[in-house]
């Protein structure tokens, strides 16, 4: 039978020229350990990427990777996998991974840990031994997930990093020439206001593209519902995180209160996470991420969503490549789906780290029949890698 015999976490950082979401405004500035908090949502980034890789390897000689946020306090994750979770993977079999998950996820049960660093760590793990398990039986993972149902996978352009709202416009409408018809920009960094970024990126994108705005969880319920009744003349496609996570009944609130479809789910890491919003009707599109959920998890999400009407786009952030190559397998495999994000900025990077196997072009997403996730680290990444 086969059997895990090492799981090592590492980190990888890699440099940018400009901060995610583009460059810093006034009153921004990074402190001595690099990171700065985004006036717009009050949130904490890095001037860096940053993430965290798990190398599952068999018995066998079969190696399997993973891969979760590791934007800020990557040791807190790393330190869960090496002091806990790793000696409770090693003799376990690979070809059994959502048995893993829950075995690990139990583990913590009647201490709280229900989020957070604790389970971006399982996240990883996952994905490793999902990897592990399709390399093993030599399929890919939608293979074991079901079935491919979809050829291609629509993306949208997620993020118009420029620093005014002309060049916004500008840099929206060079992917509309590549071929893409679906946008999504960022309030926090919408200087002029969300209704004059919706409204110009309309007039120039005309009206069959799809606009979306992510309000970064910055509104209040009743701020939430003005400003999104305010951009709805303009053809919003859906308002992504209108306000703080914890208030589910206050979600509820802005589905009810707007036309539009209100999008949720990036930071959800469970299906208990999303049923509390599934069970209040407080959200009209799920956008589970990878780097946090897991395969596990992004499957179960997704696919308690579609059985309730909800559609599916996942969430795709800053990476290596490694979760999103994920993401994209178990997309592959679910009902329901009506796109996934496209990080434009982070994917054409990703290219000298990853493997050959993901192209997103002319608006779509295709991704080979290779096993596994279908790509693995390159020599590059390998020997970008951080012990902790």
């Amino acid at each position: 039978m086969n059997r895990v015999v090492k799981l090592e976490p590492f980190i990888l950082t890699v440099p940018r020229d400009e901060p995610y979401l583009g460059a810093l405004r006034e009153g921004e500035e990074p402190n001595a350990k690099g990171y700065f908090v985004r006036k717009g949502n009050k949130t904490v980034y890095p001037t860096v990427d940053r993430s965290v890789l798990v190398r599952v390897e068999t018995d066998t000689g079969i190696v399997g990777w993973g891969e979760t946020y590791g934007i800020v306090a990557p040791r807190a994750t790393t330190a869960i996998i090496e002091d806990l979770l790793a000696d409770f993977v090693v003799g376990r079999d690979p070809l059994q991974p959502s048995e893993i998950h829950d075995d690990l996820y139990n583990l913590m049960r009647v201490r709280g840990y229900t989020g957070g660093f604790y389970l971006d760590a399982l996240a990883a793990i996952d994905i490793a031994l999902w990897d592990a398990a399709g390399r093993l039986q030599e399929k890919p993972v939608c293979e074991l997930l079901g079935g491919r149902i979809h050829e291609t996978l629509p993306g949208y352009v997620s993020g118009l990093p420029k620093p005014t709202l002309a060049e916004r416009v500008a840099f929206a409408q060079e992917w509309q020439a590549r071929g893409f018809d679906s946008f999504k920009f960022a309030a926090p960094v919408a200087d002029d206001g969300i209704v004059a970024e919706i409204s110009e990126l309309r007039k120039a994108l005309g009206p069959d593209a799809r606009i979306a705005a992510d309000m970064h969880w910055a509104h209040t319920p009743d701020e939430a519902i003005a400003a999104i009744l305010e951009m709805e003349p303009h053809g919003l496609w859906f308002a992504e995180a209108p306000i703080a996570t914890e208030d589910v009944q206050g979600l509820a609130r802005v589905c009810k209160g707007v036309s539009s479809p209100v999008g949720a789910g990036e930071e959800w890491r469970t299906i208990f996470e999303a049923q509390l919003r599934f069970n209040a009707q407080a959200v009209n599109i799920v956008q589970p991420e990878m780097g946090h959920t897991g395969i596990t998890q992004f499957t179960r999400i997704a696919r308690a969503a579609h059985a309730l009407g909800i559609r599916v786009i996942p969430h795709a952030t800053i990476g290596s490549g490694i979760f999103l190559a994920a993401s994209l397998q178990a997309t592959l495999a679910l009902e329901g789906v009506d796109g996934h994000e496209f990080q434009h900025s982070i994917f054409l990077r990703n290219q000298g780290l990853i493997t050959d196997g993901l192209e997103c072009s002319n608006g779509e997403y295709r991704v080979s029949d290779s096993v596994g996730i279908g790509v693995e680290p390159t020599d590059k990444l390998v020997s970008q890698l951080e012990r902790p």
